[in-house]
């Protein structure tokens, strides 16, 4: 007996987040306002054709650009890939900040190791050196031996 796909556990039809655009809707707004006659804001979003409009049009003589105004600010105005701009604040993505992350952290964990080799070095040259002068200080102790007998010449 199977279970209707009402009582599914499916992971897909879990209730998920809207996506919304990367772009910002306080920079699309500020574009918009000082210069929406021009399509500053669509050239943002990423929609030449009907920036290029509003560019030869002036805003649509105004009509155009009090609308995508009104939009903008209501949150509802859309870039090209059809999401909407909800986000205030400009952001990098969260992607390229855990590369850097990433790579710092890599990189810092190879100067630990190079560090750490060193210093092992380091340890061995002053274990070599200090064996050295042991060495030195000892042959300089020693009581030097008698001269070898010589032997009578004869005549």
């Amino acid at each position: 007996m199977t279970l209707p796909d009402v009582y599914s556990d499916d992971a897909d039809d879990a209730p998920h987040e809207p996506e919304v655009s990367k772009r910002s809707r306080g920079v699309a707004l500020l574009l918009s306002f000082f210069g929406g006659i021009f399509g500053l804001h669509r050239f943002y979003v990423d929609k030449p054709r009907t920036a290029i409009a509003m560019l030869v049009t002036f805003g649509g003589c105004g009509v155009w650009y009090l609308y995508d105004l009104v939009l903008i600010a209501a949150g509802e105005f859309r870039d090209s890939d059809d999401l909407p701009l909800r986000n205030w604040s400009v952001s990098e993505s969260t992607f390229a900040q855990h590369r850097l992350v990433g790579r710092a952290e890599q990189r810092v964990t190879e100067l630990e190791e190079q560090f750490d080799g060193l210093r092992q070095q380091f340890n061995e040259l002053a274990e070599r050196v200090d064996f050295a002068e042991r060495m030195l200080a000892q042959h300089r102790e020693s009581p030097k031996p008698p001269p070898p007998p010589q032997l009578p010449r004869g005549s």
